[in-house]
């Protein structure tokens, strides 16, 4: 396996040397993740190798970081969990290093000074069997662990990282606020596949392996990095200006049943899929390519939209009126959410919000819903939402970031769309995108933004819907009425 090697680089006088050297954050304050992250450093980069063998769960693993330091660091930490740690080098020499928790605190041989670069190497152990509960997640009596990251197949695994549980996966500054680039090697025995985030630019065969190895060219979040191995159908399409789209669906059985097909005639609408969406936004997609992971396991009840791969379960099988729609969420999300990404996880309506906006846009156009009825429905329950899981930009759990700023959302931009007009609803979200595309954005960006290209304040508007215990009114329908369900 080939890793990255750092060069010690000598201090040039003067460089940090007016910073006295202090231990990184080891968090950066995230209302709903407050120990998520890790200051005094920005990452660039991460290659990540992970080598799976049949009948064990466990797999020998290694990362290197490659950032660059925000302050002089005398000791940092990066987010770890459920792995056995043997050795961390920076820059190329041996480091101190404690785990406790979820933090992997690194000191190094020498002080790391402000501005320069600088790369970490943690060699590891994963175990699948092991699958943490995220620190401050409050599940109620009797829920199991909705946040499962190993999702384990017939004849291999996927990963299900969001909102916290990449740093299971591989030791990382494992929050959306950190973006990287990333090169993914996955060594299998020669009747398995590894696929990742990336493109594949090599295959290594060994004597009874092969390294699969992908590489990103646009950062991403650590959330979002797809990685599965297994037995696929390899489906490979060509979407809008050539686009090249390659899907991956599970072989195995699930329960004496085959479901490759019927993910394939999902799959399949990719390429048109796409072109409506491009149509909508008027923007080509932010990737190098795009596919389906179709993986032959119920995935935790989920898609996600991991960057150029979005990965989902069985539910990828079912008819077309059904599962449609979701494929275009999570391909919204490529836009949205990975490439536009939420600064903290109180931003996660930029995400869900718009993926829900235009995945219903979407299924009203084929005529599977009457889109302007489940506005209604979804308009008037959403005050007992509010009192239940808090405003869509102040939840008031965890759990929420998953499940509770979709409708919420996709009600606020519809009346966005309603006040200033289709037109200029659609610049406003290409100025959005434009601007912040390959980094993150805040809900004030967005405000920020659809003011400067509406022309108008629309601040209360925004924060009424984002952060308002009330629901406002909805633009367009002065009849329509939210109440709080009776107590029982």
């Amino acid at each position: 396996m080939s890793l990255l090697v750092a060069t010690v680089l000598l201090v040039p006088l003067g460089v940090g040397g007016a910073q006295a050297a202090a231990p990184g954050a080891g968090g950066l304050g995230d209302r709903l993740f407050p120990g998520l992250g890790n200051g005094g450093y920005d990452a660039l980069s991460y290659d990540v190798s992970l080598g799976y063998r049949v009948g064990t769960t466990k797999m020998p693993g290694a990362v290197t970081m490659r950032a660059v330091a925000t302050q002089s660091l005398s000791r940092f930490s990066v987010d770890s969990a459920g792995q056995q740690i043997q050795a961390v080098s920076v820059n190329g020499r041996a480091a101190r290093y404690r785990l406790v928790g979820e933090k992997l605190t690194i000191t190094p041989a020498h002080v790391l000074y402000n501005h320069l670069p600088f790369t970490v190497r943690v060699v590891y152990t994963a175990d699948r069997a092991q699958n943490p509960v995220s620190p401050g997640l409050d599940l109620p009596p009797g829920v199991a662990n909705p946040f499962t990251v190993w999702n384990e197949t017939p004849d291999g695994f996927g990963v299900m990282g969001q909102p916290n549980r990449a740093h299971v996966v591989f030791p990382s500054n494992d929050h959306p606020s950190d973006k990287a680039q990333y090169t993914i090697r996955l060594t299998t025995p020669d009747d398995r596949t590894g696929v990742a985030s990336g493109r594949l630019v090599a295959e290594y065969k060994h004597r009874a392996t092969t390294t699969w190895v992908y590489r990103t060219q646009h950062p991403i979040k650590t959330d979002v990095v797809a990685i599965a191995v297994g037995k696929f159908r390899r489906l490979r399409q060509t979407g809008p200006h050539g686009l090249p789209i390659r899907s991956y669906l599970g072989l195995a059985e699930f329960r004496g049943k085959s479901y490759t097909d019927a993910m394939q005639a999902n799959a399949a609408e990719t390429p048109q899929q796409l072109a409506w969406l491009e149509k909508q936004i008027g923007r080509p997609f932010p990737y190098e390519q795009y596919g389906v992971l179709g993986l032959t396991t119920l995935y935790d009840g989920v898609a996600l939209e991991t960057a150029g791969l979005s990965t989902f379960g069985l539910p990828l099988s079912l008819p077309a009126k059904d599962e449609a729609g979701t494929l275009v969420h999570e391909m919204t999300h490529q836009y949205f959410g990975d490439a536009v990404s939420p600064r903290t996880w109180d931003d996660m309506w930029i995400s869900e919000g718009h993926a829900r906006y235009y995945e219903r846009k979407y299924d009203a156009s084929r005529g599977f819903i009457d889109l302007n009825a489940e506005l209604k429905r979804l308009y008037e329950a959403d005050q007992q939402s509010r009192r239940d899981s808090g405003p869509m930009g102040h939840l008031n759990s965890q759990l929420g970031v998953l499940f509770d700023t979709d409708v919420p959302g996709q009600l606020m931009l519809t009346g966005l769309s309603t006040i200033v007009g289709e037109q200029t609803f659609r610049r406003i979200e290409q100025t959005f995108y434009d601007r912040y595309r390959d980094g993150n954005a805040s809900t004030q960006d967005y405000i920020d933004t659809a003011n400067e290209v509406s022309g108008r304040d629309l601040t209360q508007y925004f924060r009424a819907w984002i952060y308002g215990t009330t629901t406002p009114p909805m633009p367009g329908h002065p009849a329509w009425h939210s109440t709080p369900a009776k107590a029982a």
